[in-house]
């Protein structure tokens, strides 16, 4: 298991503007696992936001994430109403197809502010009704006509570099 006692509950340590990648009711091991590797390399927070489609085992994390989740700072939390309770004020960005603006089109961490990109699950996103009480913090990836989604390790990697683009970091 990860050494990290931000692991399972709390939160991780805060020094300065930080970029946070949450991910609500995540169902595929291997695309978590993916994304945590994305996480340590950028220095991101990963929230897990349950329930998920798998168990947060010493062998689905050691299959999934390889040995990057020991450079990871994760946060879990028990809903998506507890993420968003918690976090009600916070720069919440959602990655949706249902909405015009670009993911480009923003200026994340505005002010010194954290960053928070969130994204639904594989297989149906995010929840709609979330969509609509946020729907002024909804951006897209463009893509082409007539295709579902990006594979959402795919789209969790486009987002943070898109961030780290603009705050010039890892240079």
């Amino acid at each position: 298991m990860p050494a990290s006692s931000a692991f399972f509950t709390g939160d991780a340590p805060q020094e300065g503007r930080r970029l946070h990648i949450v991910l609500f009711e995540p169902e595929i091991p291997q695309n978590t696992g993916n994304i945590a590797r994305t996480c340590a390399v950028v220095g991101a927070t990963l929230h897990l936001v349950e329930p998920m489609g798998f168990r947060l085992t010493e062998r689905n994390l050691k299959r999934a994430g390889c040995d990057y989740w020991d450079e990871v700072d994760v946060v879990r939390h028990s809903c998506a109403e507890e993420f968003l309770e918690r976090h009600a004020g916070c720069e919440l960005h959602f990655f949706t197809g249902h909405t015009q603006r670009l993911y480009t089109d923003v200026e994340y961490g505005a002010g010194g502010a954290d960053a928070y990109l969130v994204f639904g699950r594989e297989s149906r996103g995010i929840d709609p009704s979330i969509l609509d009480a946020h729907q002024d913090a909804c951006v897209r990836i463009p893509m082409r006509d007539g295709l579902r989604s990006l594979n959402l390790s795919n789209a969790v990697a486009v987002g943070a570099y898109e961030v780290v683009r603009q705050w010039q970091e890892l240079r």
